[in-house]
């Protein structure tokens, strides 16, 4: 275990290669964020419980307690703490997994730890939250959304929905009937797109769709995207 505090908030490292995790440390830290380093799941699902961080970068394979695994206590605990998952360049069934437990982004090995840092501090940004200029709630058909809370409600029950989700839906929600391609919503929700397959937005779209069940408000327009109903 190792730890180190900075300005930024403390972020969780959950990474069994030294090699890796030293890296992924350093350029953390040059950020400007803490860092408590872990080196197996168990451990790093006790320190997160422990520690509450400002996110946590999770390894999927690590001994002991999978990253999903992590994750997966950590939400069945409701805690909504931000989630960048590690994972190996071929290990599609295990991102799905993870974005359908309520992780927030993944990032492929081998990596650049500057893209790295640049994703989670664009899911900080995004749980953070923007102020919408309006600060109206918006609403379609029995969805209510309000950006300034960051809240949502469908029938009049809350729901609660990842940062990632979040967006995602009040992207969609901003123009109602308007259809966006997936290349659209990965470049408008998650802030890039050459580096993410569509899939990422088809899991996230899926999770956002079984939350608000049996409310409907995301239509699907086969071979083009989503809209919200018009």
């Amino acid at each position: 275990m190792t730890v180190d505090t900075a300005g930024r908030g403390l972020v969780l490292l959950v990474e069994d290669e030294p090699s890796i995790a030293d890296l992924v440390r350093l350029y953390l830290t040059r950020d400007g964020f803490g860092v408590h380093l872990e080196r197996d799941g168990d451990a790093g699902l006790f320190a997160a419980r422990r520690l509450r961080p400002v996110a946590c970068v999770l390894d999927i394979a690590l001994p002991g307690l999978s990253g999903t695994e992590v994750c997966r206590r950590l939400r069945a605990d409701g805690d909504w703490t931000p989630v960048v998952f590690l994972t190996a360049r071929d290990d599609e069934v295990d991102r799905i997994v993870g974005l359908e437990l309520g992780a927030d982004d993944y990032v492929t090995k081998p990596f650049s730890p500057r893209e790295l840092v640049a994703r989670l501090r664009a899911v900080l940004r995004r749980t953070a939250g923007v102020p919408d200029p309006t600060g109206q709630s918006r609403v379609v058909g029995a969805v209510r959304l309000d950006p300034a809370r960051r809240t949502v409600t469908a029938a009049g029950h809350p729901v609660q929905l990842t940062s990632t989700e979040f967006d995602l839906l009040a992207h969609l929600m901003a123009r109602p009937g308007r259809v966006f391609t997936r290349e659209e919503l990965l470049a408008a929700v998650w802030g890039y797109a050459a580096h993410a397959g569509t899939r990422t937005v088809d899991v996230h779209v899926a999770q956002v769709r079984a939350k608000l069940a049996p409310v409907t408000v995301i239509r699907t327009h086969r071979g083009v995207g989503y809209a919200a109903d018009g």
